[in-house]
């Protein structure tokens, strides 16, 4: 067995690795760039090595500084994770040529499987379904809107090197086959230094489907069942879970069988992942094979309880499977929600910043025997940079069945702090909470369909709010009586603390009262019903555990002057807690008008001006681009709302942008 193995990659994968090789007992090499020195998987390795500046193409993809650092630390073996050079066959020719083990498949598979479009050809040679499309490379915008036509929109543009959803665009006309064409060329070359594009068929109301398959070196090869990865945003998934809800068992083994037959077609050894559009009919068609580990991998490994990582190591150090296909049983469920630094609120769009707080839930098993995994690259004080990807966790829960896996999810979701920058885990919650996605009956469609006017947060029906109010009051009421103690003991005197209260949340006033109040807790009539409250919480924890009725709720709470921002299954709510009077007065009060910022364009994160469309003086239409702005390998493209004038341009390609800095205005 290797003695020492490099990473070469950062983040959460680079410490998901780490972990099974200590455990396997193998010494680690991490490599960093600037942005990265005090990185968690640089803490966690057991040696680090600088190899440059922040951006991936002058440190991490440079195959150079990667070999030097192998030659440095003396590593016999590298492990991509993915992303980076996970499936660029130059490094791996490169490892082979210096006697160093690739904890991956073998070079000629890495350059049949990652090219999306050989691999579609073979796909077809081996009797595998594929998408309709253009398997050769497209020239220019021209040749793309051309073939466009010819294949009929919809239509996905894609990265022929590509993959995470980077270089991907969906056309539904010819002016969106030009505008995606450049897109997906310069998100391309930025992510993977290689821009040939091709296009094919975008099947509508499709099912994002993936068969993970596991080869060694002697021939053998087997699948771990499928992962469903429905839930997208801007091709990028966002929940996965396994197994699928939709797939039958007949289904499953047919797509497992076809995966098995086309990873053996290119004597695939090492992890690897098939992926499959699925139709309502359960038809199935070949979407492209990743020739690495994939990010949601630990789905798969908490239904199968097999290290996919482990058997990585093993099989590049040349053993044979002990695995059958027989051995593989589908135990329980398993959910993976991706916590990303991105900003639900404005589009998705990436957010970068310190971490003040970052608290996830304890990992491992729980009372009910549900489990918690959380993989993550960060750590409470981090910083998120703006040079890569923007995803900060990977958290998971494992049930006996899907409907405890995503009770487990909720609760998880709930207990997860993260404070300083903008997050998705309202929205992640939102989710777990949708009927559709309870119900299993989602497509990659789901969040264009269900939020099409983007994401406005949740609002909790009457019977939950009335909960957070009666919560929020037992909170209030350990508030004052500890403010009663401490005045009382300063001015010699005692302070009475008050039972009747005006709940105020969602501007909806709740009379409540409360009764039979000890230090733990108290009775809460609020509307006709009386809810027993009880909760350890003391003042300045940042949760709260408040048990409603024997329901016990996990509430992220903040105090401020009128009360306490509580965030609770995706909702944000100032819950002001009022004497009666008091609520009197804010009834009167007016509400504050928002500034007026129609008549400009912001940036809407921070990021670096790729283009500006417009002039000065140009008079622009509704829909039309004024400027492209990059952030986390990402393209943005900015439009006009309205049809106006351009008076002002406030930046240049090339610029770094904050949040909300002015890049135009308009007349």
């Amino acid at each position: 067995m290797f003695k020492k193995i490099l990473i070469a990659n950062r983040g959460e994968i680079a410490c998901r690795v780490i972990k099974t090789a200590k455990k396997m007992g193998i010494a680690t090499v991490a490599v960093y760039s600037d942005a990265d020195r005090d990185a968690l998987h640089v803490k966690m390795a057991d040696e680090a090595i600088h190899i440059g500046p922040p951006p991936a193409a002058e440190s991490y993809i440079v195959i150079d500084k990667i070999l030097a650092a192998i030659k440095e630390s003396g590593a016999e073996a590298v492990h991509p994770g993915y992303g980076f050079l996970s499936e660029n066959p130059k490094f791996a020719e490169a490892l082979e040529k210096a006697n160093i083990a690739f904890i991956g498949p073998p070079v000629g598979a890495i350059e049949a499987m990652g090219d999306k479009i050989t691999s579609k050809k073979l796909a077809q040679e081996a009797g595998v379904s594929t998408v309709p499309g253009h398997m050769g490379l497209i020239e220019d915008a021209d040749e793309a809107i051309k073939i466009s036509k010819e294949i009929g929109y919809p239509v996905m543009i894609k990265a022929s090197a590509g993959g995470g959803g980077k270089g991907m665009r969906i056309a539904w006309n010819d002016d969106d086959a030009r505008e995606g064409f450049q897109s997906s060329k310069n998100e391309a070359k930025n992510s993977f230094g290689d821009d040939r594009i091709f296009i094919e068929k975008f099947v509508t109301q499709p099912r994002h489907i993936e068969i993970q398959v596991l080869g060694d070196k002697h021939g053998n090869c087997i699948y771990l069942g499928e992962r469903e990865c429905s839930i997208q945003r801007r091709n990028q998934k966002v929940i996965e879970e396994a197994p699928s809800p939709f797939l039958d068992e007949k289904t499953r083994k047919a797509m497992g069988e076809e995966a098995v037959a086309l990873a053996k077609a290119v004597d695939y050894c090492s992890a690897g992942t098939v992926e499959f559009i699925v139709d309502g009919d359960k038809n199935f068609y070949f979407l492209e094979m990743n020739t690495r580990l994939q990010v949601e991998h630990p789905v798969t490994e908490l239904i199968t309880g097999i290290d996919l990582v482990e058997q990585m190591i093993r099989v590049a150090n040349g053993e044979k499977l002990t695995i059958s296909q027989e051995d593989i049983k589908l135990n329980g469920w398993a959910i993976e929600s991706r916590l990303y630094a991105e900003d639900p609120y404005r589009y998705f769009l990436p957010s970068i910043g310190r971490l003040t707080r970052y608290n996830p839930p304890a990992e491992g098993e729980r009372e009910d025997k549900t489990i918690i995994r959380n993989d993550t690259g960060v750590f409470d004080g981090g910083e998120i940079s703006m040079f890569y990807d923007p995803m900060i966790a990977k958290l998971c829960t494992w049930g006996a069945d899907r409907a405890q896996a995503i009770h487990a999810m909720r609760e998880a979701l709930d207990s997860f702090e993260v404070e300083g920058i903008g997050h998705n885990l309202p929205f992640l919650s939102a989710v777990m909470d949708h009927e559709k996605f309870c119900s299993g009956d989602m497509t990659t469609a789901f969040i264009a369909e269900e939020y099409p006017d983007g994401f406005e947060g949740v609002t909790i029906d009457e019977a939950a709010r009335s909960k957070v109010a009666a919560a929020a009051s037992v909170l209030n009421m350990i508030s004052e009586l500890r403010r009663t103690r401490l005045t009382g003991a300063l001015q010699n005197h005692t302070r009475k603390v008050g039972t009747e209260w005006v709940a105020v949340i969602d501007k909806t006033h709740m009379p409540l009262a409360l009764s039979n109040l000890r230090n733990a807790g108290a009775s809460i009539t609020l509307g006709g019903t009386t809810f027993e409250v009880e909760t350890e919480w003391r003042p300045g924890d940042s949760l709260a555990y408040v048990s409603v009725d024997d329901e016990v709720l996990s509430l992220k709470v903040d105090a401020t002057n009128t009360g306490f921002r509580i965030r609770w299954r995706g909702a944000d709510m100032d819950v002001k807690m009022l004497t009666a009077r008091q609520a009197e007065f804010l009834a009167m009060m007016p509400e504050k008008i928002a500034p007026d910022t129609s008549n400009l364009l912001l940036c809407p994160m921070p990021g670096l001006v790729v283009s500006i469309a417009v002039s000065e003086g140009d008079e622009v239409q509704e829909g039309q681009p004024l400027a492209t702005v990059e952030a986390m390998k990402m393209e943005n493209i900015l439009r006009a709302e309205k049809k106006c004038t351009v008076t002002r341009i406030n930046a240049a390609a090339g610029d770094s942008l904050a949040l909300d800095d002015v890049i135009m205005e308009f007349g």
